[in-house]
């Protein structure tokens, strides 16, 4: 009875709720009361909306800061400069201009190769202009020596780093100069020379495109070969032997060369491309096999100069100095190049022989030895390019800079040769 009770009351309860009760408060109400339930419970949350939206819009920049309206915002974000040039803009405005550089922005300058020979001097070059200068070197030919008087300047970097390996730089500029240049180096490891060649110069074109630095690329007249054109002008494609002992550097050159003319067009990167020919001066390595310093450190030693072959093979000698010259006027210029950088002076290896003898000792001798492989028989710039677009020719002739690259190497052996004498001493 009781369950039947209690069943028959909660029956009736959910009868009369449905039949006759008011809506609860939860179910939605009738259309009669629709608005008053929305004033009453939707009000406060529509004004938070409002409350919401208008911080927004009061947040907003007004009209005046704001971009045109008829400017999309692709059409802006092309517009913007890189960030490289945002940089270099605040750097203007700040007035940061080095001493004695009137009216010029101070440069960030990354040398690759820059304790070698020809970097070296680039550097003394860069430094006196009162660019800020990074070296990057991994001393394989390259010595500490070389820009050591530099060390202490603020403006001066040096990193024991290879090209090999990527390095992260904000620079404005990059002469790529890291690779072994003469046939003792870069025969001692050939894989390491063409891995720095193709490599070293792909990681330093992808810091080129990351940063947004112009990129000078020092390839050299040996992308020639032994050539059947002569003199050899920037249009001709050379020939040479891609298996001989050689080809890892003639062929790791053209292959850099390649590699920078794919960034130039595929990527927009500003690229500079020179062509050396034979140059000598000091801080060049003693025993590093190229003809200007073996006669000169042979004849410094009272040994016979070594002529390969019948002698009879010509090359073109410049001084270091106008080389630099070539090399700055290359990168500053609108011209990518190739352009050819060398004395078109042309000397027998005979006539190079007598030169030196005349320098240094009028008695020295003269030993004839059978002739490398791949060796070319002639080599010779064609540089009218060069002087049309870049107003460059060499100005030191061999006579005045032989002088110089003798009294440098003298002071060198000679002193090495004390040191070693006094060590033995000891």
């Amino acid at each position: 009875m009781t369950s039947e009770l209690i069943h028959r009351t909660q029956t009736s309860q959910f009868t009369h709720r449905n039949s006759d009760s008011p809506p609860d408060s939860n179910c939605p109400p009738k259309s009669t009361n629709r608005i008053g339930y929305m004033l009453r419970h939707r009000l406060p949350f529509l004004l938070l909306g409002v409350a919401i939206a208008a911080a927004f819009f009061h947040l907003l920049p007004s009209p005046s800061t704001a971009a045109a309206p008829h400017v999309s915002l692709l059409e802006t974000n092309l517009a913007l400069p890189t960030r490289r040039v945002l940089m270099e803009d605040h750097t203007e405005k700040k007035g940061r201009v080095p001493i004695g550089v009137k009216g010029k922005r101070q440069k960030r300058i990354v040398v690759t190769g820059g304790a070698g020979f020809v970097g070296s001097h680039l550097v003394d070059r860069l430094m006196e202009r009162g660019d800020s200068v990074i070296v990057v070197d991994n001393f394989f030919t390259g010595r500490k020596e070389n820009v050591l008087h530099h060390m202490g300047n603020p403006n001066f970097e040096l990193i024991r780093h290879d090209v090999v390996e990527p390095i992260l730089l904000e620079v404005d500029q990059i002469y790529h100069l890291a690779c072994p240049a003469s046939p003792v180096h870069y025969k001692f490891n050939p894989v390491k020379t063409i891995k720095t060649n193709v490599v070293g110069t792909l990681n330093m074109l992808g810091l080129a495109k990351r940063v947004g630095a112009r990129f000078l690329l020092t390839s050299t007249s040996e992308v020639y070969g032994d050539p059947l054109q002569h003199p050899q002008a920037e249009t001709y494609w050379g020939n040479v032997n891609p298996i001989g002992v050689r080809s890892c550097y003639d062929e790791g050159k053209r292959t850099a060369e390649t590699l920078a003319m794919d960034y130039h067009r595929g990527a927009g990167i500003e690229v500079r491309i020179a062509r050396i020919f034979n140059t000598y001066g000091p801080r060049m390595c003693i025993d590093d096999g190229r003809v200007v310093s073996n006669f000169v450190a042979q004849a410094l030693r009272k040994e016979p100069l070594t002529v390969y072959g019948d002698g009879k093979q010509t090359r073109s000698f410049q001084y270091v100095s106008d080389l630099v010259e070539g090399l700055m006027r290359l990168m500053e210029g609108e011209h990518v190049g190739p352009f050819n950088l060398g004395n078109p002076g042309e000397f027998t290896m005979l006539e190079l022989a007598q030169v030196v003898q005349e320098t240094i000792d009028p008695n020295a001798k003269i030993e004839f030895r059978p002739n490398t492989e791949d060796d070319p028989h002639k080599r010779k710039p064609d540089i009218s390019r060069a002087n049309e677009l870049l107003g460059w020719q060499p100005s030191v002739s061999l006579r005045e800079g032989l002088p110089l690259m003798v009294s440098d190497f003298r002071q060198r052996l000679f002193a090495d040769s004390k040191l070693t004498a006094a060590k033995s001493v000891a």
